[in-house]
């Protein structure tokens, strides 16, 4: 005998939509927690937390009355979620649509004077042999950059800086190595 695998959460969740749509009523969550079990299979231990999760997401409305808590679903909301959803998606499809036609004729401009002709292609790999070139330099003056003048100097003064911290360092700790020898032996 194989085990009965139980629902996936997306399984539970369309089967606890499946309970508003159906009957079109307000229930409280003890209502759901006996209900759901004996009708669609949804344990009664998660039936709190899927119930949860649906009005996270906006599916199923809830409302505090007194004491108690009451949810809801009933199919308009959903067709007009839905409906909804798809306009907006019509509109992002419309604007993307149209953003593209605009790129397709900037792009028709951009090519007007730039027809491949043969002294297009022959300064085109000019300027790439001039790209090299220039990388080159760049890379070969990368090389000696340790041996720029200004680089030189720039060292100097940091080594400047660095003698003197350390002199005064050791200075003011040569001081009070002194005035603690001067106390011990008077």
């Amino acid at each position: 005998m194989s085990k009965k695998k139980g629902l996936s959460a997306e399984e539970k969740r369309t089967r606890m939509m499946e309970i508003f749509f159906e009957t079109k009523d307000v229930f409280q969550l003890k209502d759901l927690e006996k209900i759901a079990p004996k009708e669609k299979g949804i344990t009664a231990m998660s039936v709190k937390e899927v119930l949860q999760s649906l009005v996270d997401d906006g599916m199923v409305d809830c409302e505090r009355i007194g004491t108690s808590n009451y949810y809801w679903a009933f199919p308009s909301k959903a067709l007009h979620a839905r409906t909804r959803k798809l306009e907006a998606l019509n509109s992002q499809l419309l604007e993307g649509s149209q953003k593209h036609a605009n790129l397709q004729k900037s792009i028709e401009k951009a090519k007007i004077g730039r027809q491949e002709t043969e002294e297009r292609a022959v300064l085109v790999k000019e300027l790439s042999s001039f790209r090299n070139q220039r990388d080159q330099l760049k890379a070969e003056v990368e090389k000696y950059r340790e041996c720029d003048p200004q680089v030189v100097e720039e060292i100097r003064q940091a080594n400047k800086v660095a003698k003197e911290a350390a002199n005064r360092w050791t200075d003011s700790r040569r001081s009070v190595f002194w005035k603690t020898r001067r106390a011990k032996v008077f």
